[in-house]
């Protein structure tokens, strides 16, 4: 069983589907998503539909789900109605995913599975042996299950110090423009900015080997090369 890393996907599902391909992704393997299945992208409704049957099919534990920020705002857009906000942030794209060319999509268009999955599947962190997983950063002297709610869904990455753990951080948020993920040794960022003009990012977190993946369906894969930090 290989342990494999998604990065940041916002609704770019032909990227999702290209690196999976490209992966050789099967149900044998524990896929870990970090979140931001939404916004800003052409396919939100389609990436949260693929996320959804992969956790019915495979066994406990071999699809895990964390939760990004842009699913926190849809949430709160629902339950707070803070709608222009989430709005502003890519949600205009989200919901014309549940829409149709004659019919723009609303929050009630947004099927009962889709909110089940973000707001009770969905995780804060996860971790196993070796590696921690959060969607945006955590804080290196406090342990998970006391981190923050802003650290682990809106903080940067500014190559943070070793966790306390001694685990290897990976995470995504902080759009790596470069389109190559950001390897510190001890922390590792792989959102590589898929809905501007990067790449979809898939890690296997044993190895160190990604596939990549953009819009277009072109692919690519390389070797995590730490950068030297002061």
């Amino acid at each position: 069983m290989r342990t494999l890393a998604l990065g940041d996907v916002h609704g770019c599902y032909q990227a999702l589907l290209a690196v999976t391909a490209a992966a050789k992704l099967t149900d044998d393997d524990q896929l870990i998503t970090l979140g931001d299945y939404v916004d800003r992208g052409p396919n939100s409704r389609e990436v949260l539909d693929w996320l959804i049957a992969r956790m019915k099919r495979v066994d406990r534990g071999k699809m895990i789900a964390l939760r990004g920020n842009h699913e926190l705002m849809m949430l709160q857009a629902r339950a707070e109605d803070t709608m222009e906000m989430w709005l502003s942030c890519g949600g205009d794209a989200a919901l014309a995913s549940y829409g149709s060319p004659s019919k723009p999509g609303t929050l009630a268009d947004i099927p009962d599975e889709h909110w089940h999955f973000i707001k009770n599947q969905c995780r804060h962190y996860f971790q196993n042996r070796t590696h921690f997983f959060v969607h945006a950063n955590a804080y290196p002297d406090v342990p998970l299950q006391e981190q923050p709610k802003f650290m682990l869904y809106w903080e940067s990455f500014h190559d943070p110090p070793p966790h306390e753990s001694g685990k290897i951080m990976v995470c995504g948020h902080t759009p790596q423009r470069s389109g190559t993920p950001r390897n510190i040794g001890h922390a590792v960022c792989i959102d590589t900015w898929i809905h501007g003009k990067g790449w979809f990012t898939c890690l296997n977190v044993e190895t160190g080997i990604y596939w990549q993946a953009n819009q277009r369906g072109a692919t690519r894969s390389h070797w995590l090369e730490k950068v030297d930090v002061e």
